[in-house]
C-alpha cells in the first residue's frame, strides 16, 4: 500500500511534467488525458487511503529521503498519511479531478491546453505535498509551491492587463502572510530545536511557560509563534486584512476559481491551524483572535457580496465568508468541526464555481448578472445544479432530520460558537447568524437575476444561449452528489459523539475543566438554537425572492434609501483604497524617487553616464585634431620634436 500512497502524491506531478514538457508531441487531447487520468486515479487512491487510515485506524508515514541535515537542524522528505491527511487529499484530489475533466469542455477554444493542463496538475501536486508534510519545512514547500501555481494560473491569460495585475495581487498579497509564516518556523526551531510534527506536538505541553523576547518585549513564546502562523493563514485563506487578492483573482479562468478558490489552495490555512492544534491550544489569546478574524471576515464578505453584479465575484466573496465560519470554529478549539465545514464547502462551493463557468460559457463570456436572466429553460441542468449548490451553501435542511451539506457542517459551528460560552463564541454566533441570513440572501439573489425575469442580453447573445456539453456537466453531478450527502455521511464521524476515536492523534482538543471538549458542549445546545439558522435561512431566500421576483424596482429604492450602506458595501469596505493610499502610493513615490534621483540622478550620472560623458568630449576634443592639412600635421610634428628635444637637454642636465 505504501507505494500506491507515493503514487497518489506524485501522479499528478508526472502528469504535469508529461504534459508540460511535451505537449507538442502529446497534443491537447494527449495532455488532458493524462493528466485528467492522473487525478482520477490519485482520487480513487485516496479514497483507499480514507478507509485503510481513517476509518481503519492506521495511519502512517513514509519517508523518502533526507532532505536537510545541517548541525541539529534536520528535515526528511516524509508522506504523513493520519486521518487529517487523507481527508483534505480526498478533498483535494476528487475536486481537482471534476476541475480537470471539465476543463476538457470549458478550455475547448483555447489555444494553451496543455499548458493550462500541466499548471492544474502541478498545483494539485503542492497542494497534496503541503498536506501530507511530516514537518514545517516541508509543508512550507507545498505552501510556496501553490503560491507559485496560484500566480500562474490567475495569470494564466496573460496578455490582458487585468489578469497580469490580479496574478501580481494575489503573489504579493500572500507573501506579507507568508513571511509571519516563515518567521513561525523559524520561531519552533528556535524554541523546539526541531521542525517535525511529532517532536514538536509532543513537547509542546513543556514550553507553556517558555518566553520569547520579540519587538522589544518578554513574550509568552507559543503565543507569539502561533500567531506569527496565523498570519500565514490569513494570506492564503483571504482572512480580513489580507483577503483583498481574492476577489480579483477571479481573473483566472473558471476551473482555476473551482479548484484554487473553492478547496484548495485558500483552505490551507484552515489545515495548518488544524495540523497544529497541538501547539495553538496552548495559546489561548491566540485562539480568541482566530475567533474573532473568523467571525469578523465571516460578516465582511457576506455584506459585499449582497452588492456585487459579476457571478464569480458573488461566489468569491461567498468563499471568504465561509472561510470566516471555519476560522472561527478553529478558533473556538472545534477543529473537527472546522474541518467538517471544509470538507462539505468544497463540494457545494466548486459545484457553484464550475455551475457559474456554464452560465458564463452559455452567455458568450458574459459574467454581468445585470446582463442575464431568463435562461433557465435554455439551460435546465445547470440551473438545477446551481439550485443543488445554494441550498447546499445556505444550508437548508430540517433539525433532527435531513438537509443538504452545509445544513449540517454549517450549522455545527454555530452551534459550536453558542456552546463554548464565551464573549467570543457569542461574537462569532452573532456574526454567523447575520453571515447566514446575508448568505441566502445574495445566494438567491444570484439564481433569480441571472436564470429568472425576462431577457436582460441582447438578442445576438440570446440566440447562442445552449447547455454545456456532457463532458462540462459529468463533473457538476459529482460535486452535487457529494453537494447532497456529504454532510449527513460525515457528520458521525467528523463531528459525532465519537469523534475522537475518528481523528485520533491527528487534531488534539484540550478538555475543559468538567473533561469535556467544546464538540461535546454543541450537542447540548438548545432547539432554538439548532433553529435559528434554518429560519433565518429561509428568511434571506424570502427577501430575495421578494426583491428580485415579486417586487423588482426594491433593490434600487433600498440603493438609493441607504445610500452610503450601499457604497460601503459595494466598494468593498474601500480596503483596496486605504492600501492604495497607506502603502501603494507611498512605495511608488518611494521607488520612483530612488529611481529619479539616486538611481539616474547619482549612480548613473557620476558612474557609467558620467564616464562614458568625459570620454564622449576627450574623443569630440581629440578629432578636432584631426582637420586634414599637412601642414598643421608637420606643425604638431614640429612640437613634438621640440618638446622631445626640450625633455632630452632637461633630463641631461639633471
Amino acid at each position: 500500500m505504501n507505494a500506491l500512497y507515493i503514487l497518489a502524491i506524485f501522479l499528478p506531478l508526472i502528469g504535469a511534467l508529461i504534459a508540460g514538457l511535451g505537449n507538442r508531441k502529446l497534443g491537447d487531447r494527449g495532455a488532458q488525458l493524462v493528466t485528467s487520468g492522473g487525478l482520477i486515479l490519485a482520487a480513487l487512491i485516496s479514497c483507499l487511503a480514507f478507509v485503510e487510515v481513517a476509518l481503519g485506524h492506521n495511519p502512517r508515514s513514509i519517508e523518502l529521503f533526507r532532505w536537510i541535515d545541517s548541525g541539529s537542524f534536520e528535515a526528511a522528505w516524509s508522506l504523513r498519511f493520519d486521518t487529517l491527511s487523507v481527508v483534505m487529499m480526498c478533498v483535494v484530489t476528487i475536486v481537482s479531478a471534476c476541475v480537470h475533466v471539465y476543463s476538457i469542455g470549458y478550455m475547448s477554444h483555447d489555444h494553451s491546453k496543455p499548458r493550462f493542463m500541466a499548471y492544474l496538475s502541478l498545483f494539485t501536486f503542492a497542494m497534496l505535498m503541503l498536506v501530507t508534510a511530516d514537518n514545517l519545512v516541508q509543508m512550507f514547500f507545498g505552501w510556496e509551491g501553490v503560491g507559485v501555481c496560484s500566480y500562474l494560473l490567475i495569470g494564466f491569460w496573460y496578455d490582458r492587463p487585468s489578469a497580469n495585475a490580479a496574478a501580481m495581487k494575489a503573489f504579493v498579497v500572500n507573501r506579507v502572510g507568508d513571511f509571519g509564516f516563515a518567521l513561525g518556523i523559524f520561531g519552533v526551531f528556535l524554541l523546539f530545536d526541531t521542525v517535525a510534527f511529532d517532536a514538536i506536538f509532543g513537547a509542546a505541553a513543556q514550553f507553556t511557560d517558555a518566553r520569547i523576547h520579540f519587538l522589544g518585549m518578554n513574550m509568552d513564546a507559543l503565543e507569539v509563534l502561533c500567531f506569527l502562523l496565523f498570519i500565514g493563514a490569513m494570506g492564503k485563506s483571504a482572512q480580513l486584512g489580507l483577503h483583498t487578492w481574492l476577489p480579483d483573482a477571479m481573473e483566472g479562468p473558471t476551473p482555476v476559481s473551482a479548484l484554487i478558490h473553492a478547496a484548495t489552495m485558500v483552505t490551507a490555512g484552515v489545515f495548518m491551524v488544524c495540523r497544529l492544534s497541538p501547539i495553538f491550544e496552548y495559546a489561548p489569546n491566540v485562539l480568541a483572535f482566530v475567533t474573532m478574524i473568523g467571525a469578523f471576515t465571516a460578516f465582511f464578505a457576506a455584506t459585499v457580496g449582497l452588492t456585487q453584479f459579476d457571478i464569480k465575484r458573488v461566489i468569491a466573496y461567498s468563499t471568504c465568508s465561509q472561510l470566516g465560519y471555519m476560522f472561527f470554529a478553529a478558533g473556538l478549539s472545534a477543529y473537527p468541526a472546522a474541518m467538517f465545514h471544509l470538507t462539505t464547502h468544497a463540494f457545494f462551493k466548486a459545484l457553484l464555481f464550475l455551475g457559474a463557468g456554464s452560465v458564463i460559457h452559455a452567455m458568450s463570456d458574459e459574467q454581468d448578472m445585470r446582463k442575464m436572466g431568463g435562461i433557465k429553460s435554455h439551460i435546465k441542468q445547470t440551473y438545477i445544479l446551481m439550485w443543488i449548490g445554494s441550498l447546499a451553501l445556505a444550508g437548508v435542511g430540517i433539525p433532527g432530520v435531513i438537509g443538504f451539506a452545509g445544513f449540517y457542517s454549517k450549522d455545527m459551528i454555530l452551534e459550536v460558537a453558542w456552546g463554548a460560552h464565551s464573549v467570543p463564541g457569542f461574537i462569532a454566533f452573532t456574526f454567523g447568524i447575520l453571515a447566514a441570513l446575508m448568505t441566502a440572501f445574495y445566494s438567491w439573489r444570484l439564481l433569480f437575476m441571472t436564470f429568472h425575469g425576462a431577457p436582460r442580453a441582447d438578442e445576438k447573445v440570446m440566440a447562442h444561449v445552449h447547455e454545456s456539453p456532457p463532458i462540462m456537466l459529468w463533473p457538476l453531478y459529482v460535486l452535487a452528489f457529494g453537494a447532497v450527502v456529504s454532510g449527513l455521511a460525515l457528520y458521525g464521524p467528523f463531528v459525532g459523539h465519537h469523534f475522537q476515536e475518528f481523528w485520533g492523534s491527528s487534531i488534539v482538543i484540550l478538555p475543559d475543566a468538567k473533561g469535556e471538549t467544546i464538540i461535546e458542549h454543541a450537542h447540548h445546545v438548545p432547539f432554538l438554537v439548532k433553529a435559528s439558522p434554518v429560519v433565518i435561512t429561509l428568511l434571506g431566500i424570502w427577501l430575495a425572492y421578494r426583491f428580485y421576483v415579486q417586487k423588482p424596482h426594491l433593490p434600487g429604492e433600498t440603493a438609493h434609501a441607504f445610500e452610503g450602506l450601499h457604497k460601503l458595501f459595494y466598494n468593498k469596505w474601500f480596503f483596496d483604497e486605504a492600501y492604495d493610499f497607506l502603502f501603494v502610493r507611498p512605495a511608488h513615490w518611494l521607488a520612483r524617487t530612488f529611481w529619479k534621483r539616486g538611481d539616474v540622478g547619482i549612480i548613473d550620472r557620476f558612474g557609467p553616464d558620467g564616464i562614458s560623458a568625459m570620454a564622449k568630449r576627450a574623443a569630440e576634443a581629440a578629432s578636432r585634431l584631426q582637420t586634414g592639412y599637412v601642414y598643421h600635421y608637420a606643425f604638431a610634428m614640429l612640437i613634438g620634436v621640440v618638446a622631445l628635444v626640450a625633455w632630452r637637454i632637461m633630463q641631461q642636465g639633471a
